[in-house]
């Protein structure tokens, strides 16, 4: 039977302050991403971009002063338009990818996919992205997307694709090693399953990868929202927030494939891609090998 993947990028930087995250989709896709996939045997649809307006269009004073969100009403249109694209455009028959960008646009991909199944959500990010406004330190919303999926953030975020709320026990994340003290807090007490750098260096990645398909063993689905500043910046410099001590090059592609044997995994988020910080669009590689792992390719 074919086997098809509907693409689809998602160019925006305004959830965070460093540019050139918006042109990751194009440094993705520059990294043969179509042609790779065709020599797993795959049929890709790309449905091309949303549109995404820049900072220089979008000047701060149209961002309400009152709440520490910056762009929130842009990144909401973004996240609202990713969402509605999914619905009306993603096949039954299809893996869906979508690239990024920032990682405040899972808002929408992951609101999306909710909706269509019944999911775990693995979220490889060298932070957990549960700020709010009223503990964010920067006010970038791709420090909150995690929080808003939980159902905790600004209403125009909590509105995208009508209120879907992710539950505590449906989430996971590893590789994370960079939280702020407030957003520890909400970590601590949102339930969620969080395996640190520290439990990957005691325990190994193939006991943590067990532990997560086990908690999503009653899940249809997965779906991976891949940050690449989850891998060692040595790997992937390419990002806006590197942090020392992350993933493994190994480490990263041995997760991949051990999901990918479970058969689970039906979407994924491939963000935080910055060709202006990479090493001749090394970052963007790694990202398309860590996609062709995911999607069954092996060594032998």
């Amino acid at each position: 039977m074919q086997k098809h993947v509907n693409i689809f990028g998602i160019p925006m930087d305004l959830g965070q302050n460093r540019r050139g995250v918006d042109m990751g989709p194009s440094a993705v896709r520059y990294a043969q991403l179509g042609e790779k996939l065709q020599t797993l045997g795959y049929i890709a649809h790309d449905e091309g971009n949303i549109t995404v307006s820049q900072a220089e269009e979008s000047p701060e004073d149209y961002t309400d002063k009152h709440i520490n969100a910056h762009f929130l009403p842009q990144v909401a249109k973004v996240c609202q338009a990713t969402y509605s694209s999914i619905v009306e455009c993603w096949r039954d028959d299809a893996f869906g990818l979508f690239i990024g960008g920032d990682h405040s646009v899972s808002i929408g991909t992951i609101t999306a996919v909710a909706q269509r199944k019944n999911i775990g959500v693995l979220w490889i990010d060298a932070h957990t992205d549960m700020n709010t406004p009223e503990t964010s330190p920067s006010g970038n919303i791709h420090g909150m997307s995690m929080a808003v999926l939980l159902g905790d953030g600004p209403q125009k975020l909590l509105d995208v694709g009508g209120h879907t709320v992710l539950d505590p026990d449906q989430v996971a994340m590893i590789g994370v090693r960079d939280v702020d003290k407030d957003e520890a807090m909400r970590v601590r007490e949102s339930g969620i399953t969080v395996h640190t750098m520290r439990e990957v260096d005691e325990n190994g990645i193939v006991a943590i990868a067990h532990r997560v398909l086990d908690q999503f063993k009653d899940r249809d689905h997965i779906h991976v929202s891949l940050d690449l500043d989850s891998c060692d910046p040595r790997y992937a410099p390419g990002v806006g927030t590197p942090v020392f001590g992350g993933l493994s090059y190994r480490e990263a592609h041995l997760l991949m494939e051990l999901l990918a044997d479970s058969g689970k995994v039906c979407s994924m988020d491939v963000v935080e891609v910055n060709p202006i910080l990479d090493d001749r669009n090394r970052t963007a590689e790694i990202a398309v090998e860590m996609i062709l792992s995911i999607l069954g390719k092996n060594i032998l």
